[in-house]
């Protein structure tokens, strides 16, 4: 196995353990008997799980798994946020903010969006010209396109939530 392999298999286990710590917490938190909006994370979690890893192993799939990855952390954002908002008790305070929302939660997420990012950042371009210095921040596959994606589901997602209340 040469490095290039080795390193994919170390993020690939990283994505895996991550995803499994994530759904795990998230069961325990959520159980599935308890209500049944809990589904759609326990499915989620499942695809993070089994289903994220295979696709980021092989060169044909990566793309599709890139954006499962992140659309599924900025969903997961969106939402343990929502809920740290809606169930926050106390003062506000950094110690507060830090210990009594899902923050944690959120940070793990975002750690699982990473591994995936360098694991597709492992797979060379078709074009092997940099986008950024193009002018192209905020086009697929650069960082700027993910900001785009949050902050607009973020905005649909708050008025969906003030307009059907």
């Amino acid at each position: 196995m040469n490095r290039k392999a080795m390193l994919k298999a170390t993020l690939i286990a990283c994505l895996f353990f991550l995803a499994l710590g994530g759904w795990l917490l998230h069961l325990r938190t959520h159980p599935l008997v308890q209500a049944e909006e809990n589904m759609i994370p326990f499915l989620a979690g499942i695809a993070s799980v089994l289903i994220l890893p295979f696709l980021f192993w092989f060169k044909r799939t990566i793309n599709f798994a890139y954006i499962l990855n992140g659309f599924l952390v900025i969903i997961g954002t969106i939402t343990m946020a929502h809920f740290s908002y809606v169930h926050f008790k106390g003062p506000v305070t950094l110690a507060g903010i830090l210990m009594n929302t899902t923050c944690a939660d959120i940070m793990l997420s975002w750690g699982k969006f990473i591994a995936g990012k360098a694991l597709f950042d492992l797979e060379p371009l078709r074009a092997e010209t940099d986008l950024t210095i193009r002018g192209r921040f905020f086009r697929y596959p650069n960082m700027g396109w993910w900001w785009v994606h949050l902050i607009v589901l973020t905005a649909v997602y708050a008025l969906g939530h003030i307009i059907w209340r």
